[in-house]
């Protein structure tokens, strides 16, 4: 298979990156290029597959760097699960930056969303998740500030709004969420640290009470390579 031009790229890309340490920057776009023997447009997309996997991550306006090897989080999507419970059980270290917690007001969507009022209070919470000091998850989240207000978040908040709901006694039942896998809008791109337009997972959710009332929307953003995400079905004709 090795033979297909592209796929040769590939394994000649491979092996530039395997001999290249972890965390040094590799020949730019051009040189690299050039090296092997291909335009730009096609080394990028080359490259993207390497980057999907977290072997290698662009920082914009510096270049790209290999990663190395990484331990992904596997997680299971039955039972909703922090990131921060998922690295513990897994013995990994993650940390929180980029924290930012504003109020804003609920526009036409937002309010029919969380069946308020237009221009109703809301809590915003934006972070960034990250391992080894590399960024792996943009998170954000909005809830109705009467269920949960800027004052609400402790000293040491570690990222997650689940793990704080569930530790101060709420009674959350379910969660819905809608997977896709997307381009990195610019918002995005630039805390996680990535080229506007790669790859990432994307999850849209809603979290519910025990009344069925939402009380929480987040946007999640995983950088692929660093998560693996499976799910167990019962096969539909058994009982």
């Amino acid at each position: 298979m090795a033979n297909f031009p592209f796929q040769r790229l590939q394994v000649d890309l491979a092996k530039i990156i395997n001999k290249t340490p972890a965390g040094q920057r590799l020949p730019s776009e051009p040189d690299l290029a050039k090296q092997l023997g291909v335009s730009r447009a096609t080394l990028r997309e080359a490259m993207r597959s390497f980057e999907t996997q977290g072997l290698l991550r662009r920082k914009q306006g510096s270049g790209t760097y290999v990663v190395g090897k990484i331990k992904a989080l596997d997680s299971g999507l039955e039972i909703l699960e922090s990131i921060d419970t998922l690295a513990k059980r897994q013995g990994l270290e993650v940390s929180l930056s980029d924290l930012n917690i504003e109020t804003i007001q609920a526009d036409e969507e937002l309010a029919s969303t969380f069946r308020v009022k237009e221009n109703a209070k809301l809590t915003r919470i934006r972070r960034v998740i990250r391992t080894e000091g590399r960024p792996i998850a943009y998170l954000v989240d909005t809830l109705p500030e009467d269920f949960l207000s800027a004052k609400d978040l402790p000293t040491g908040f570690n990222g997650s709004v689940l793990d704080l709901l569930l530790g101060r006694g709420d009674l959350l039942t379910s969660s819905r969420a809608d997977v896709s896998a997307i381009g990195a809008s610019a918002d995005v791109a630039k805390p996680l640290e990535i080229q506007r337009g790669d790859v990432l997972l994307h999850f849209n959710s809603q979290l519910f009470d025990e009344n069925g009332k939402m009380v929480d929307v987040s946007m999640s953003y995983f950088i692929p390579g660093y998560f693996h995400f499976h799910i167990v079905r019962r096969v539909g004709n058994n009982s």
